[in-house]
């Protein structure tokens, strides 16, 4: 399998604990790609029309994307312990924590877009602030989660998503301070984080 992959994309992140978690790391030949909101790359583009990474290209020549896809395609490859739940509610739970991760991340990359690729005199203060607004409420969310418990049990693609979004956090908003707002949260994290996969995948220094 080939993975085109940034080691700062924290989509890419997401499906490389997963790879790891699951023992198919190995089997994955990293292609180091670049995409840009305004660059077009035409390389990536016959594999995935919308040129975005996370793009995994399968033994049998199957192009998969985005990461929700490429994290269940790698579960089916495994025989231990599966990362997606089969069935019933904590399937669900997972599904939605994998969504709320995925949604802070959304918000946090294209404010991150919004601030520094694109030129400061066509920059909106307000949209901005509306992406920062569902980072924060995402969080928020998340930490009434974390104390409850929602976020323990076993290894879960839940659990996955959402710490890779708080490792991006640290990575592209170092000033946020949201461990101070989320107490539950951050102890959770501090755990999380300790994972092998996660300590293989912490991205470049920005």
């Amino acid at each position: 399998m080939k993975l085109r992959y940034s080691p700062t994309s924290p989509f890419v992140r997401k499906v490389m604990v997963v790879a790891i978690e699951t023992g198919l790391d190995a089997r994955i030949e990293r292609v180091a790609t670049t995409v840009m909101p305004v660059t077009p790359n035409d390389d990536l583009e016959h594999l995935n029309p919308l040129m975005k990474l996370p793009t995994l290209l399968t033994d049998d020549g199957q192009p998969l994307f985005d990461s929700r896809v490429i994290c269940e395609y790698l579960d089916s490859l495994h025989n231990g312990p599966k990362i997606f739940p089969p069935a019933g509610m904590a399937r669900w739970v997972a599904l939605r924590q994998q969504a709320l991760g995925d949604g802070i991340l959304d918000a946090a990359v294209l404010n991150r877009y919004e601030t520094v690729t694109r030129p400061k005199e066509l920059q909106w203060a307000e949209w901005s602030a509306g992406q920062l607004r569902k980072v924060r409420n995402g969080l928020a969310a998340l930490d009434g989660k974390a104390g409850e418990g929602a976020l323990g049990g076993s290894l879960n693609i839940g659990q996955i998503t959402v710490g890779c979004a708080l490792g991006y956090l640290d990575f592209r908003y170092p000033n946020e301070g949201w461990r101070e707002r989320h107490v539950g949260l951050a102890k959770w994290y501090a755990a999380f984080a300790s994972r092998k996969s996660m300590q293989a995948t912490v991205p470049p220094p920005a």
